[in-house]
């Protein structure tokens, strides 16, 4: 299939007469240079694709003097094959995230090239304007000639190239644009060989019979009157979409308008036919209000109400995604719970559970799986003798005789079939009869089992049909066990999915009757609903079956639905989100009437018509059971007369919304014929059908926004003849002025400039906002209003896409900030958006007013929302797929659409618009803020074998055997590297201070972040291959290297043995004492921690603050450990070393348990009380009890983080004897930071001593070193200039960990800062208190808005670093706080 992208834009290359530039897509543009031929060379064409992807071919030929057919030059770039004789394919080549193709031209009897540009990946094609990309050539021969053109000659071929495209409006850079694209054409005529003087007299004879032509028509003007010309005008503007017109253009506008009444006037229509002809309906009262507001072709705008967005916070408590009732509302029956105990009897993984209504009675099946063997248990309830009448298949719709050891005892073998004969047993208290059989198949790869039942006589199928059983559907992904999911209710749906089957009145009653069950499951009994709601609106089950049913009855069943729906919204706001997105599966149905005048209507459209063929069969499956279908339907119609009874018209709707003619046939009264109207049926019958579609709409479409709107401003329909009329009162109690806005938004639902329909949108769900939140009369049907708005917002958005393809920053920010409100209006729990929202306005803000870090910001507001829209779509994923997937296997849903359920959720709403705004915008702010491509964490050369990973997390124990190049989806910044990477390349953003960015420079691995897409989609398709990569200041420069041409890596992570040779641990004995003062800190006392920051009190200068500290020394675990109360625990974890030494590694999460069990000795408690006290540090047992037994929790796990998974690990790699590594812990009071931050006294990621680089959180630091999404605040400073910091980046962290006066026990083991191995960070340091978790607002942040108190905070942070760094004589790793303004430094180590 063939794409043809939006026409491409040529410009001009002042630098160069013959170089072109054409905008492809996007961020993708085409770069053409043509130089001349040299001595021994011909033509040479240089083509350049920007931005593109891996797999672009150039479609060509040459064009001959004179002629237009393509022939093929001798001379062809490698690569090249030829295409069906006619034309050369040449693929270009990659670097970077550009393409380049060399073409060279010697044939002389060749004077352009014409091409397109195949993408192989996209399987689309560019095209120039929908025709041929063209070149002209330069020949050596005939520069001397091409000196220059004359301008009056170029600015007549403008206006014939003007008049050729049909006298279009330009801008003034699209004018411009012309005028050289002319010049160029009369370059390449010169360049033929024609003359200044030929090309003159050309250009003025053909110019002189404009003139003429002018002249007539300027004679003829003032014939037209104004008014006509004012109602042309304004049909041309509707038609142009209403753009918004400067003065002089709407000037140029009636004078368009004029020329064309004139040319009528020419053709002999007189002024009366031209007035009967455009002067219809309202449209002169239309022209006259443009006319009263002096501002004929300007879009009108609504003036947007200053919102406070905060009032947009829907904040609820975040409940664990799990089903709360798990208890079905009725008992099973008798049959449900005796296949229940066969399951259990079984104990294989379910294939399949289907349930059938045979009259009263019901027929079970379920399919098992165990050990290659396949059973199937079928049960009924049935009275009487039953006989299965049954075949296997290999494929839906085939009987095969099932295999002599399949047969149950006693069936009858028969032509492609079997019989057998079911048993009866006894099920139940009190016994009930239960008509029972089992069938066991090998290992033979059958894909189902038909069958029919035969009771008294009679034979039983299933609604007409052969019963079928799928045994393929239980292996499909999450189908067997139904973890994640309201499991019982998506049974209950599976087993009455066969009544629902029927017609929408069945399926609507059954779903409000199990609305209830879901309700009282929580959200994930909601989402079950929305799911199977859901594969009924795709058309994945079964709307109708054998069944005839009124229209009033949907409608009546819809409007219970629905009712319910609205009551559990008003009553639950938690689940309001999900309550949406059901209600836009449903239509809107109502009482009575509207759903009789589905019928009704129908008739009199025939009558008055005189309509049989295809309508009658409509009419036929409208009395039967209408559907959604039928809205479709009835546009096709509207759409075949609109196109002058065009019936490919008609198939284009039909098709394009997923009716085929063999949808048409399925229907129980079916639609064999097509529509053919004669000419005189047309108006009345396109008045009659648009009048019918607001009837269909009125019961299918509750998020059709013309139809939700005209339901909330009331109408009236006249009965006619025996048809029932219809009223339908306005909505009491709405906003003042809010009709008027949703007329405005109904006159500008087309436009093509769709900014102030965005207004519009945004305005009335921000107005409409309030009455959503109370209880009231007909609060579904404004539920459906703002569906159907926030729906209209996506489209016009994707529609407004081509309007920003030139926009300037400002404007795409605009547009991404009225997309996200939109976003934020709909979901629940979007804090995150909304302080995102508030961002974007900042940014705004700084934009307007030139600030200089504008971009900058704006980066990090836009990293922080495509987080949070990646955190709602991971939500989307862990609630409703696992739904979709268990109840798609009971429905047999087709496997596509289950796989790719909730990602087609996500693509439907505006939140998929918002991503790709995103994406149009991160490229321009990354050139703006001079960010690039890159951000380089630890910069190494090296080479080795591309392998792609999703999470670097996955595969940190993984040892691999080559030097590898690691691609990695996410990074999460707490990671190992593993053995043998030697580069992890990822799109995440961890910080630089992270664990894993201090693991990586440590072990000398290169590690950067890539935000270019194209550069990582690159890098991905090279997967197995061998590369080097080379860092620059700002780049990463890689290519394909040989093998023999491998740079032998100094990282440690290729060495076996690591530096295991020089690392030791030596052990750490007690000392005698539970806890010691810092004045008391020593090396065989405590570890690096403790003792650094001991040294820095008295030393560092006085506004730098050191908190007071006292440890529990090395050895202490072990005393504990020892004491006679805790023998039990010794000798629990001396059974589980033990294990853990036979290397079952489950063993380190229960010896962390059971480190947890630990009493603490009443000596300890004393002594670690009394130093406290002495260093004037509350003592949490001075509060209550219960707050001792909390810090005593918190030191056990501090030293029960000895075994956790990486720190084992990391030691095991070195080959530190993890028996000897010992565990002080360091208190500390906590400081209630405003702020936290890291410094490193040289640069880490350049390498440059004379550079401090400092990142900031707002909170607690264990955002910045842990594994909390999001960047932090960088910033740089030159030592030699304190005062100066160079800001970097804003942070995009949505989280900030906050604690009240609280004690944290710290790590500090004779495991970290050994020199050659990283220990620092491995193991746990833990507070008294929980830290509460904040959803941060930078934009009320001082740190972020105040650049005054931002320079000295910073400054400040810088001093305290280099004084640090001073006091050491080395380069030092610092941790710190800041708060009231003040610096805190919590701890300093060498950095590594």
């Amino acid at each position: 299939m063939v794409f043809v992208v939006p026409r491409a834009v040529l410009a001009t290359d002042p630098a160069s007469e013959l170089s072109r530039k054409w905008i492809l897509d996007g961020n993708s543009e085409l770069q053409i240079n043509v130089s001349a031929p040299t001595q021994g060379s011909g033509s040479q064409i240089n083509i350049q694709v920007t931005n593109s992807s891996n797999a672009l071919i150039l479609h060509w030929g040459g064009i001959p003097y004179g002629k237009k057919s393509w022939v093929l030059p001798s001379c062809r770039p490698d690569g090249t094959k030829l295409y069906k004789n006619r034309a050369l394919r040449s693929p270009f080549s990659k670097s970077g995230s550009d393409s380049f193709l060399k073409i060279e031209i010697n044939d002389p009897q060749i004077e352009a090239i014409e091409f397109l540009i195949f993408d192989e990946a996209q399987n689309k094609w560019f095209k120039d304007n929908g025709d041929n990309f063209r070149v002209q050539l330069v020949r050596k021969d005939k520069q001397s000639s091409v000196v220059s053109v004359p301008e009056d000659l170029v600015q007549i071929q403008a206006y014939l190239r003007w008049e050729r495209k049909g006298k279009q409006l330009y801008t003034p850079e699209k004018e411009k644009e012309e005028y050289e694209a002319a010049r160029a054409e009369l370059l390449d005529e010169m360049v033929r060989g024609a003359s200044v003087e030929e090309i003159r007299a050309r250009l003025t004879k053909s110019d002189q019979k404009d003139e003429t032509k002018e002249s007539n028509v300027l004679e003829s003007k003032s014939k037209i009157p104004d008014d006509l010309i004012q109602t042309q005008a304004f049909i041309r503007w509707e038609k142009a979409g209403k753009p918004n017109y400067s003065p002089d253009k709407q000037l140029k506008e009636f004078e368009e308008a004029r020329q064309e009444l004139q040319a009528e006037l020419d053709k002999g229509t007189s002024l009366d036919e031209i007035r009967k002809k455009i002067v219809k309906g309202d449209i002169q009262t239309k022209v006259s209000k443009q006319l009263e507001k002096k501002s004929y072709f300007s879009v009108e705008r609504i003036k947007r109400k200053e919102w406070d967005f905060m009032q947009l916070l829907n904040k609820f408590s975040t409940e664990s995604v799990k089903e709360k009732v798990s208890v079905p509302p009725e008992y099973p029956t008798t049959v449900e719970l005796f296949l229940n105990g066969k399951e259990e009897q079984d104990g294989g993984s379910i294939l399949n559970k289907s349930v059938f209504k045979i009259g009263d009675r019901e027929f079970r099946v379920t399919v098992t799986k165990s050990s290659g063997q396949t059973k199937i248990y079928l049960a009924t309830d049935l009275k009487g003798p039953l006989s299965l009448h049954w075949a296997l298949s290999r494929k839906a719709g085939e009987w095969m005789a099932p295999p002599q050891s399949s047969m149950p005892q006693g069936s009858v073998s028969l032509d492609k079939a079997c019989e057998t004969q079911f048993a009866e047993s006894c099920s139940g208290e009190p016994p009930c009869q239960v008509q029972s059989l089992e069938i066991e198949i090998g290992e033979e790869s059958f894909a189902g089992m038909p069958f029919v039942l035969l009771s008294g006589g009679n034979w039983i199928k299933n609604n007409g049909s052969d019963f079928y059983i799928d045994f393929s559907v239980g292996s499909k992904k999450g189908s067997a066990d139904g973890k994640g999911t309201a499991k019982a209710l998506l049974d209950k749906i599976a087993a009455m999915e066969s009544e629902a089957q029927k017609s929408f009145m069945h399926r609507f009653n059954i779903a409000t009757d199990l609305l209830e069950w879901a309700k009282d499951a929580g959200e994930l009994g909601l989402a079950g609903i929305f799911v199977w709601m859901r594969f009924m609106a795709t058309r994945q089950l079964i709307w109708n079956k054998n069944y005839n049913v009124k229209p009033r009855e949907i409608s009546k069943a819809q409007d219970r639905l629905t009712d319910l729906l609205q009551n559990i919204y008003i009553s639950y706001p938690q689940y309001r989100e999900i309550l949406r997105m059901i209600l836009s599966t449903v239509g809107r149905g109502g009482e009575g009437d509207v759903g009789q005048r589905i019928r009704d209507e129908i008739l009199v459209i025939q009558r008055n018509n005189d309509c049989g063929g295809m309508m009658e069969e409509w009419h036929q499956k409208l009395h039967n059971n209408t559907s959604p279908d039928d809205v479709v339907i009835c546009q096709a119609l509207i759409d075949y007369l609109k196109s002058d009874l065009d019936i490919n018209a008609y198939w284009k709707t039909l098709n394009s919304n997923g009716i085929t003619k063999e949808r048409l046939l399925s229907y129980d009264r079916g639609i064999h014929s097509e529509p053919n109207f004669r000419r005189d049926q047309k108006d009345g019958l396109l008045r009659d059908l648009e009048h019918y579609m607001r009837t269909l709409k009125a019961v299918h479409s509750g998020a059709d926004l013309e139809s939700a709107i005209t339901k909330c401003l009331g109408y009236r329909d006249e009965g006619q003849g025996f048809m029932v009329g219809v009223q339908i009162n306005p909505i009491p109690g709405l906003p003042s002025g809010f009709p008027e806005l949703l007329q405005f938004i109904l006159n500008h639902v087309e436009d093509k400039n769709v900014e102030p329909l965005l207004e519009g949108l945004l305005e009335a769900r921000e107005q409409l906002r309030p009455q959503l939140l109370k209880s009231r009369d007909r609060l579904k049907d404004l539920l459906f209003l703002d569906i159907a708005l926030d729906s209209m917002v996506r489209t016009a958005t994707e529609r407004g896409y081509e309007e920003l393809n030139n926009a300037a920053p400002e404007k795409i920010m605009y547009f991404i900030s009225l997309v996200l409100e939109n976003v934020a209006l709909s979901l629940d729990n979007n804090e995150d958006l909304v302080y995102c929202l508030k961002g974007w306005n900042h940014a705004l803000r700084m934009s307007r007013s030139r600030d200089d870090h504008w971009a900058l910001f704006a980066k990090s507001v836009l990293d922080r929302t495509r987080l949070a829209l990646s955190s709602k779509a991971e939500l989307y994923h862990q609630v409703l797929q696992p739904s979709a997937e268990y109840l798609g296997s009971l429905l047999r849903v087709d496997q596509w659409a289950v796989e790719i359920f909730t990602e087609e959720i996500i693509r439907a709403g505006s939140a998929a618009s918002l991503s790709q705004l995103l994406s149009r915008l991160d490229p321009v702010l990354r050139k703006t803020a001079n960010l690039g491509s890159w951000q380089i964490i630890s910069p190494v050369e090296t080479s080795g074998y591309v392998a792609v990973v999703d999470e670097l997390l996955s595969v940190q124990n993984k040892s691999y055997g080559q030097p590898t190049i690691l691609i990695a989806k996410s990074v999460r910044g707490e990671e190992e590297i593993p053995d043998g990477a030697v580069a992890v390349l990822t799109p995440d953003m961890p910080d630089v201070l992270s664990h894993v960015s201090v693991r990586a420079r440590n072990s000398k691995v290169f590690f950067a972040t890539c935000f270019d897409p194209n550069i990582l989609s690159d890098l991905q398709s090279k997967e197995g291959k061998l590369l080097s990569l080379k860092p620059t200041s700002a780049d990463v420069v890689y290519s394909e290297v040989k093998e023999g041409e491998l740079l032998m890596t100094s990282s440690s992570n290729m060495k076996e043995d690591g530096s295991s040779a020089s690392i030791t641990l030596v052990r750490k004995q007690f000392c005698g004492r539970y806890a010691i003062s810092s004045e008391e800190f020593t090396s065989e006392m405590v570890g690096a921690k403790s003792r650094n920051i001991a040294y820095l009190k008295g030393k560092v200068p006085s506004w730098v603050g050191i908190p007071t500290s006292v440890a529990l020394p090395f050895g202490v675990f072990e005393k504990v450990l020892s004491d006679s109360s805790n023998q039990a625990v010794a000798d629990a974890l001396q059974l589980l070393k033990k294990r853990l030494g036979e290397g079952e590694f489950s063993a380190l999460g229960e010896i962390r348990k059971t480190v947890l069990q630990l009493a603490a000795p009443p000596q300890l408690v004393q002594e670690l009380k009394s130093n406290m006290q002495k260093s004037s540090m509350p003592w949490p047992g001075d509060e209550r009890e219960q707050r001792w037994d909390q810090a005593w929790m918190a030191i056990k796990k501090v030293w029960a983080s000895k075994w956790n998974e990486r720190a084992y690990f990391s030691t095991r790699k070195v080959k530190l004897d993890h028996e000897y590594l010992c565990m002080a812990v360091l208190v500390q009071e906590i400081i209630n930071a405003d702020y936290a931050f890291v410094i490193h006294t040289t640069n880490p990621s350049s390498g440059d001593s004379s550079e401090i680089y400092t990142e900031v959180v707002k909170g607690l630091g264990e955002t910045l070193v842990g594994a909390y999404p999001g960047r932090a605040l960088s910033f740089v400073c030159k030592k030699t200039d304190l005062n100066s910091p160079k800001l970097l980046g804003y942070p995009s962290k949505p989280i900030g960990l906050f604690i009240r006066r609280s004690i944290i026990f710290r790590s500090d083991s004779n495991g970290e800062d050994l020199e050659g191995y990283a220990g620092a960070g491995l193991y746990d340091s833990v507070p008294m208190d929980e830290e509460e978790k904040v959803v941060l607002d930078y934009s009320s942040d001082p740190l972020i808005t105040d650049g005054n108190y931002r320079h000295s905070i910073l400054s400040n942070i810088a001093r305290a670093g280099s004084a640090i760094e001073e006091l050491y004589g080395s380069p030092q790793d610092i941790e710190g706080v800041v708060r009231d303004g003040k610096i805190y430094v919590v701890q300093t180590r060498p950095q590594m």
